[in-house]
């Protein structure tokens, strides 16, 4: 049936009263074959005005049809692009001018059809060359739609004598249909009209890049709330500089307070997925069961309580930054799942079967000695490799004392603000709050500052006003009490074979060498402390008492890194970096 169709001869303009009046089946056999041809056309790769001219000539095949038009509009209503049929030498001017605007407004704002019998005796075509057309002229035209959106008209006219055989509603239906596939097609070509228009800028701006001289990349001072102008501060901004546009995996490590997350939201705010979620979660807050649900999720009734199905952090960070802060504290069994979702990217909910496919930038934050615990079997290995890509050193405050002053005035100006005071700090204050090392870091400057800033009873800051002043500071009285060692510590000195002597803390992790910052001297670095400090305070852990012990546990070992490794429960590679710290000289039998 469908190959008698396409033999069939061009309909004429105007059928005659001796034609055979077409039944149902033939008209829908004839418009399916009519929409199948169009949509042909409008799938092959050629130019919008190319094509939509093609699409009305063909129509003409199908419909008893004088002539035909398409329209575009632009965003401003007015004609954009015209596509025509059947006018080839029968008009003066413009095609487009013997369809009025009113006309074409009126279907755009209806977003309707609209049908006149009798062109000439229609007020709409008052004007133009239809009003004057001897023959008896109908007119039909649709709304051509981008989504809720008229973007355009699709309209014919066809002479009337009242004796052809014709439908209109059959008519308007394949009017219709055709009307929907140039939408889509109008749409699809804008939409790549646009992304050639992106890429070209795009690739413009850099070029043009490139052609300029290039620039070192510094984060500007305050970005993300990092306050600080050290030399050690520096030297971290520049690194998740360079870091940030990638997307490798960033290890920050630390000590407690030193601002992990500040830094990682920096990372995420210099990177490409700054418009995607930041999601963090803290692995030590929440039990390993909870943190299963927490990281992949959980689907409903997969455990009592879970009477809904909830997305996971990996859900929610899909094509932005995810932090997971105290990585070192997830436990063995739960460090082989979350090995998986690094290596693979996929990962199924709890009690789920579907297996989902995520992308995320991983920043880890921790302030263990990963590499001890890797040496204990605490922590996996082939997961340390995993999330150490660009591990990151973030300093302790007391390697940057210089930003003590910048911290302090901007934890007391964010108290100001939030609590619409006007308080000031007098230089004094300041010099109190410089000399001590502040083992809680950052963290641990803002609550002193805060504390001291609420119990002020007058608009100033003074020396005497901080506790350390009356010797009643909170954190010295916690260093300096602790005499008595826990049963954790004697645990683990036991099964060392070692005794703990009472009111010795056990060796810190290695830091790095404390440099001078610009303008200082080496006595500057090492010069006075907060006199309320014991030695069990975790900030003198780089004086000389450590550099002690070291030597003494290397005497011990006669020399042997090794064996001193397990004498100070430390790994051979600290050992090593110790002895280049303290610049200890090897003793060779």
């Amino acid at each position: 049936m469908i190959l008698a169709v396409r033999e069939k001869p061009r309909l004429a303009p105007v059928e005659t009263a001796s034609r055979p009046r077409r039944d149902n089946r033939q008209s829908a056999e004839m418009a399916l074959f009519g929409i199948y041809e169009i949509s042909k056309i409008l799938n092959a790769p050629v130019r919008l005005e190319s094509m939509l001219a093609s699409v009305v000539n063909i129509m003409t095949s199908f419909l008893a049809m004088r002539r035909g038009m398409i329209v575009v509009i632009d965003e401003a209503g007015e004609p954009e692009i015209v596509a025509t049929a059947g006018w080839a030498g029968e008009v003066k001017g413009r095609p487009i001018d013997s369809l009025p605007q009113v006309v074409i407004d009126r279907i755009v704002a209806t977003q309707t059809s609209l049908v006149v019998q009798d062109t000439a005796a229609d007020p709409l075509f008052a004007g133009t060359p239809a009003a004057h057309d001897p023959s008896r002229v109908s007119f039909v035209g649709v709304p051509i739609k981008d989504d809720l959106k008229v973007i355009g008209t699709l309209s014919i006219d066809r002479v009337w004598d009242g004796s052809a055989d014709i439908r209109i509603d059959e008519d308007l239906r394949f009017l219709a249909m055709v009307a929907n596939l140039v939408g889509q097609a109008v749409r699809l070509h804008r939409v790549v009209a646009a992304d050639r228009r992106r890429l070209i800028d795009e690739r413009s701006r850099l070029e043009k890049a490139l052609d300029e001289k290039p620039r070192p990349t510094r984060v500007r001072a305050g970005f993300g709330g990092i306050v600080g102008d050290s030399p050690s501060v520096r030297r971290v901004m520049e690194t998740i500089s360079i870091v940030a546009p990638s997307n490798s995996t960033v290890l920050l490590r630390g000590e407690s307070g030193t601002g992990k997350e500040l830094f990682a939201r920096a990372i995420h705010e210099l990177s490409g997925r700054k418009a995607k979620p930041f999601i963090k979660l803290n692995c030590a807050a929440v039990s390993e069961s909870v943190l299963e649900s927490e990281l992949f999720g959980h689907e409903k009734g997969a455990f009592t309580g879970a009477i809904a199905l909830k997305p996971g952090r990996f859900e929610l960070a899909n094509g932005g930054t995810l932090l997971l802060d105290e990585i070192g504290e997830i436990s063995p069994a739960f460090q082989s799942k979350l090995l998986r979702v690094l290596q693979e990217g996929e990962f199924e909910r709890v009690g789920g079967t579907r297996t989902l496919r995520v992308d995320i930038r991983l920043i880890c934050a921790t302030n263990r000695d990963l590499e001890a615990a890797v040496a204990k079997g605490d922590f996996r290995a082939d997961l340390y490799y995993r999330i150490n890509v660009v591990p990151v050193f973030l300093p302790p405050l007391r390697e940057r004392p210089g930003d003590i002053l910048l911290l302090a005035r901007a934890f007391l100006d964010r108290f100001n603000r939030e609590n619409a005071r006007k308080l000031s700090i007098t230089d004094k204050a300041l010099d109190l709050l410089g000399k001590c090392y502040f083992p809680g870091n950052v963290r641990e400057l803002e609550n002193c500052v805060r504390r001291t800033a609420t119990l002020s009873r007058s608009d100033t800051i003074r020396r005497e006003d901080f506790a350390c002043a009356h010797g009643e500071c909170l954190s010295a009285t916690l260093w300096t009490g602790a005499h008595h060692v826990t049963a954790d510590e004697q645990l683990t000195a036991l099964k060392r074979g070692e005794t703990l002597v009472p009111g010795l803390r056990p060796p810190l992790p290695i830091t790095a060498p404390q440099q001078p910052e610009a303008g200082q001297s080496e006595s500057a670095v090492d010069g006075p402390i907060c006199e309320h400090a014991g030695p069990d305070c975790p900030a003198l852990g780089h004086r000389a008492g450590e550099r002690e012990r070291l030597i003494d546990a290397m005497e011990k070992s006669g020399w042997v890194q090794a064996k001193a490794a397990r004498i100070l429960g430390l790994t051979p590679r600290q050992i090593g970096y110790a002895l280049k710290k303290y610049r200890v000289e090897l003793k060779r039998f």
